[in-house]
């Protein structure tokens, strides 16, 4: 069983964290890389990384993690092998298809067993891995070849029909989530033999599951909060952690109930961070988006951090994406670094979070959070 947090003390105890890190994405538009011969060649990927890296780094400065080596990015490696086809368009990131035509196709495809490391693509990117081995020896190299949280691999099985299985037989909707949760799990067992790592982590297990927020909060009981469970405790006797984009306020109290240490809105435009700090006692992230940057000025990016902090936030990060790999941003980042640096520094000294909202420019006050576009 994994270990739910005192929410008593789990925010008090949090802290404040901030990170800022780089992208596959971001080395992609430095180094002028076609992202669908980034995806399928792996001397392309390899020479992105090599030439990327130095630019990033000496774009952006030491205190933006830069991103690890791996295979690229998809996040579809599971539902490939169960048999969606991946589709890698010109310009554009990878999509899947939606391959179960009932619940009962469903049901009945789910309890075969699937030899992941053979099935769909896999081949292809643990080859493609080895050839990234090879090129940087002696360093480790992710394998990105992913999964996803229960209701979202369900929507990728079946498509927007999973909205009205569950409304229409869900019964037979519970079972489909079982089995697709029992196969999340059998996949990220396959995932861990590769490396050699337990299946079962002691530390701590997380989940990204966004498609959760289209279910209704009176069926999270029945339809969502069970098999999150399942994948966790499949997982993990540490804590959890979850990413969950566009859940509204009245989904929120179902976070406490499931036992979250962490919760990562990220972009989710019916949430601020008075909402969450308000709704659930999960301590929290607070995410600046690429798209943000273009319509907000170095003070407005320190309002943003500091009010984030006062408003209950417990870290703030953001992430460099192509969109953001131009002079005028690369400032904006640095005044995200220095005003997160600085909140954590009196935090940990101290301070209240009631001092740092007076700390918010009359400007940041009045834009954060009714008047800007998250």
């Amino acid at each position: 069983m994994y270990q739910k947090p005192d929410y008593q003390t789990a925010r008090a105890k949090a802290g404040f964290h901030w990170h800022v890190s780089g992208s596959q994405d971001a080395l992609r538009e430095l180094t002028g890389t076609p992202i669908r011969e980034f995806n399928l060649n792996p001397q392309v990927c390899i020479e992105t990384y090599r030439k990327g890296l130095p630019i990033l780094q000496e774009m952006f400065g030491e205190d933006v993690a830069l991103p690890g080596l791996a295979t690229p990015h998809i996040s579809y490696g599971h539902v490939n092998g169960l048999g969606s086809e991946l589709i890698f368009p010109e310009g554009g990131e990878v999509a899947q298809t939606h391959i179960y035509k009932s619940l009962d196709e469903g049901i009945r495809e789910l309890k075969k067993p699937v030899n992941y490391a053979a099935a769909g693509m896999a081949p292809f990117f643990l080859d493609f891995r080895e050839k990234i081995k090879a090129a940087f020896p002696n360093q480790p190299v992710g394998f990105s070849w992913g999964l996803e949280g229960p209701i979202t691999t369900a929507f990728e099985l079946r498509g927007h029909a999973i909205f009205t299985d569950i409304l229409d037989d869900p019964e037979k909707a519970r079972e489909f989530l079982r089995l697709v949760t029992d196969s999340i799990l059998d996949f990220q067992r396959f995932r861990c033999a590769l490396d050699q790592v337990p299946a079962m982590n002691p530390k701590g297990a997380g989940m990204c599951d966004d498609i959760a927020s289209m279910v209704a909060p009176h069926l999270w009981p029945t339809l969502v909060l069970p098999f999150w469970e399942q994948y966790f405790n499949g997982l993990t006797t540490g804590i959890i952690s979850a990413h969950v984009e566009d859940l509204r306020s009245s989904q929120l109290q179902h976070l406490d109930t499931i036992g979250l240490s962490n919760y990562d809105p990220s972009i989710s435009h019916k949430l601020n961070p008075e909402i969450i700090a308000r709704e659930c006692r999960v301590p929290f992230a607070w995410r600046l988006g690429s798209f943000h940057f273009a319509n907000l000025d170095c003070q407005d990016v320190r309002d943003f951090v500091v009010k984030a902090a006062a408003d209950g936030a417990t870290s703030v990060f953001t992430c460099v994406a192509s969109d953001m790999c131009n002079p005028e941003s690369v400032k904006k980042v640095h005044s995200f670094i220095a005003a997160a640096k600085e909140v954590k520094t009196r935090l940990d000294q101290g301070v209240s979070r009631e001092q740092l909202q007076r700390e918010v420019s009359p400007r940041g006050q009045k834009k954060f959070w009714a008047h800007w576009l998250n």
